[in-house]
C-alpha cells in the first residue's frame, strides 16, 4: 500500500471515529440522560405490565429504574434506565438470572442508543434519494407545518368527513371481527346483524359535523424554538419531533384550525422571549430557558389564559421573581389587554425524580380560571383541567351521548373520568343522580364549583383513580336503572376499571367516548368478551355509535358507543375462545398514563 493510501485510509477511519464520537457526545454534555446507566431485560413472560414490573424492581427488589422503555406492548425485551452506575450494577446483578412468572430473566449493561438529530443529520449529508424528502424539499416551510398539524388543510371538509367516517367503520369491523373470534355463541348474531347494518353487528350512525371549522381549538400548546428561515426565536410548532432530527419550530399564522386572538397571544409572547435575550431551550444539548406557551381561550367570552413554562437552569431566585414580574408588566399592556388576556401563569419546570409529581404552573395575574359554556351551562376552567378543545364540536357530542343513553329523572349516571364535570352536568337534569369520578383533584374542585355555580343539587364528585374508587362509588347508586360514562385518556380505561364495570351487575348501559377509537378497540373488546374468572358479570355489547367530527382539518375524530348488558349470560359450550386470565391479569397492572417522550407533533398538539 502506498503512503498515499495509507493516509488515505487513516483520514477516513479518523472520519468515522469522530462520527461515532458525535453520535454519543450527548452523554458528555452535563444533563441526565436516561440513555447513560441502561440495562437490556430479555426473556420476559408473554403477558406483564410496565407498572406490574416496576413494582418488581422497585419495591419487591428494592431498585430504583426512573424509566422503562418498552418497544412496543407485549415485547419479550425492554430497557430499563437508572440514576447512575452503582443502581445499574446493583440491577443487573438483582435481575439477571431472577425468575418471573416462569421465565428466567437475562439482565445485561446496554449500550446507549446514538443521538438521533445527529444520526439524522449525517443521513441528510450522505443521501438525498429519499423521494418523500425530495417533495417536502420543495414544499415551503408553510406547507410542510400544515401537513403536520393538520395534515387534511388542503382537503374540502365534506371529503374529510367521508375519510373519517371510513376510518370509524374499518376500526368497528375489526372490533367485530375480535368477537367474533373470542365468542363462538355469538357469531350466529353478528352474521345476521351485518345484514341490517351494512357490514356491521350494530348501528353505525353517520358522522356529526362540526359546528365551526376555522379557529375551532380552545387550547394549544405552543414550543418555543427557533425559525430554521429566520433564525429568530420563535414560538409555534415543530415541523417534526426530536427522534427524527428536526427541532425547528415553525410560526403558526397560516394555520386555519387556531383562532385570530390566540395567534396575537402567541406573537405578544414571541415579543417577550426575542426582548429577553435569553435563548430558547434546547432538546438537543438541555441549553436555553423557554420551553412552551400553553394558549387556553373561552368561546364564551374570549378571555384568554396563558401559562408560560421554562427551564430555569442556573438562574437565581431573584433573576426569576424579576422575570415573573417582567412577564407581569409585559401582560398588563394595551395590546395585551386587547387580546383578551386576563390570566397569566408561569411554569418552572424542573427535573422530576422518581415518585414525585412534576411541576405546577403558578399564577401571575388576573383571573385564576376562564369560563366557558356547553349545552347551555358555564364551566370554570383551570390551567391543568380537560375541557374538550372544540367547545362547538363538544355541544354536538354531549347531546349525542344523552340522546344515546336513554336515561330518565330515575336514572343514576355514574361519570367516569369526568374532569371538570362536564359531561356530569350536561346529563344532570335529564337523570336523578350523577355521580363523578377523577383522578386530578384540581378538577375535582372545579366540577362542585361547576354543580353549585349552575344551582345543580344532584351531583357528587369524587377524586381518585377510576380503578380504585370505582366499587365505593359505585355503592352509592341506589336506582334500578345505572348508566356509566366514560371519557378516558387517549390510551384508554385501566383493565381494572374495565373489570369492575363488568363484575357490578347493576350497571345496565355503558356509553363509551373516545378521542382514539383504534387505542379505544381493545376496551371494547374486553368488555364484550364471555364471562370468566376475572370478568364475572355478563358482557356488555354494542348497540348504536355516533362518530363526532371534533377536529377538522386533522385525521382525528371522537366517538361515542352505547354499550348494553346482555340479559344472560350464555353457556359454555366448550367450543369458544377462552381469555386467556394471565393476560388479563397482566393488563390489571399496565398503566394507563404511558410516558410520551418523542411525541410526533400532531398528537401533541391534538390532545
Amino acid at each position: 500500500m502506498s503512503e498515499t493510501e495509507l493516509l488515505k485510509d487513516n483520514n477516513e477511519d479518523n472520519i468515522e471515529t469522530d462520527n461515532i464520537k458525535e453520535e454519543y457526545a450527548y452523554l458528555d454534555r452535563g444533563g441526565f440522560s436516561s440513555e447513560k446507566f441502561k440495562v437490556e431485560i430479555r426473556g420476559l413472560p408473554k403477558f406483564y405490565g410496565i407498572v406490574e414490573l416496576k413494582k418488581l424492581m422497585n419495591q419487591k427488589l428494592g431498585l430504583n429504574a426512573s424509566k422503562i422503555k418498552r418497544p412496543k406492548n407485549g415485547s419479550h425485551w425492554l430497557f430499563a434506565c437508572f440514576q447512575n452506575d452503582e443502581d445499574r450494577a446493583k440491577a443487573i446483578s438483582a435481575l439477571n438470572g431472577y425468575s418471573w412468572k416462569g421465565k428466567t430473566l437475562i439482565a445485561e449493561e446496554a449500550k446507549p442508543a446514538p443521538d438521533p438529530l445527529v444520526k439524522k443529520r449525517k443521513r441528510d449529508e450522505d443521501s438525498v434519494n429519499n423521494k418523500r424528502k425530495k417533495e417536502d424539499e420543495n414544499k415551503s416551510q408553510e406547507e410542510r407545518l400544515k401537513d403536520a398539524v393538520t395534515p387534511y388543510w388542503n382537503i374540502p371538509y365534506e371529503e374529510q368527513l367521508a375519510l373519517k367516517e371510513k376510518e370509524v367503520k374499518n376500526l368497528l369491523m375489526k372490533f367485530d371481527n375480535e368477537v367474533w373470534k373470542t365468542d363462538k355463541n355469538k357469531r350466529n348474531l353478528i352474521e345476521s346483524n351485518r345484514k341490517l347494518y351494512n357490514g356491521l353487528s350494530f348501528e353505525l350512525k353517520p358522522i356529526q359535523k362540526s359546528p365551526i371549522t376555522a379557529g375551532y381549538r380552545n387550547k394549544c400548546e405552543f414550543t418555543v424554538g427557533i425559525d430554521d428561515e429566520t433564525g429568530k426565536p420563535t414560538v409555534g410548532f415543530r415541523l417534526g419531533s426530536y427522534v427524527t432530527g428536526t427541532v425547528g419550530v415553525a410560526p403558526v399564522d397560516s394555520l386555519i384550525h387556531i383562532s385570530d386572538k390566540m395567534k396575537q397571544s402567541v406573537l405578544l409572547f414571541q415579543d417577550f422571549v426575542r426582548k429577553s435575550n435569553m435563548s430558547p431551550f434546547s432538546p438537543a444539548d438541555y441549553s436555553g430557558y423557554w420551553r412552551y406557551l400553553t394558549v387556553r381561550e373561552s368561546t364564551h367570552n374570549g378571555d384568554i389564559m396563558l401559562i408560560v413554562a421554562m427551564y430555569p437552569q442556573d438562574l437565581t431566585n431573584e433573576k426569576l421573581e424579576e422575570l415573573k414580574r417582567q412577564l407581569i408588566e409585559h401582560f398588563s399592556s394595551e395590546e395585551a389587554q386587547a387580546c383578551g388576556v386576563k390570566s397569566v401563569y408561569f411554569e418552572g419546570i424542573t427535573k422530576k425524580r422518581l415518585g414525585e409529581d412534576g411541576s405546577k404552573p403558578i399564577h401571575l395575574m388576573g383571573s385564576t380560571h376562564i369560563v366557558d359554556t356547553i349545552l347551555g351551562l358555564q364551566f370554570r376552567i383551570s390551567p391543568e383541567a380537560f375541557f374538550q378543545i372544540n367547545t362547538a364540536g363538544a355541544n354536538i357530542l354531549y347531546q349525542s351521548a344523552i340522546e344515546l343513553s336513554n336515561v330518565n329523572d330515575k336514572s343514576t349516571l355514574i361519570d367516569i373520568c369526568c374532569g371538570t364535570g362536564t359531561i356530569g352536568l350536561c346529563f344532570a337534569k335529564h337523570v336523578g343522580k350523577v355521580l363523578g369520578i377523577e383522578l386530578v383533584s384540581e378538577a375535582v374542585n372545579d366540577a362542585k364549583f361547576n354543580a353549585e355555580w349552575n344551582s345543580i343539587d344532584n351531583c357528587s364528585f369524587f377524586s381518585g383513580r377510576a380503578e380504585d374508587v370505582l366499587p365505593s362509588v359505585l355503592a352509592r347508586a341506589t336506582s334500578d336503572d345505572v348508566i356509566a360514562v366514560v371519557d378516558p385518556p387517549r390510551a384508554g380505561l385501566h383493565m381494572r376499571a374495565v373489570t369492575q364495570l363488568r363484575n357490578t351487575k347493576k350497571v345496565s348501559r355503558l356509553i363509551y367516548i373516545s378521542c382514539s377509537p383504534a387505542s379505544a378497540v381493545k376496551n371494547f373488546v374486553d368488555l364484550s368478551r364471555p364471562s370468566s374468572k376475572t370478568l364475572r358479570g355478563a358482557a356488555f355489547v354494542p348497540v348504536k355509535a355516533v362518530p363526532v367530527d371534533m377536529f377538522p382539518y386533522t385525521k382525528h375524530v371522537e366517538l361515542a358507543v352505547l354499550f348494553e348488558r346482555e340479559e344472560k349470560v350464555q353457556p359454555s359450550d366448550g367450543n369458544e375462545c377462552k381469555v386467556d386470565e394471565k393476560e388479563v391479569k397482566a393488563e390489571e397492572n399496565t398503566d394507563i398514563k404511558k410516558e410520551e417522550t418523542n411525541v410526533t407533533l400532531e398528537e401533541n398538539v391534538q390532545t
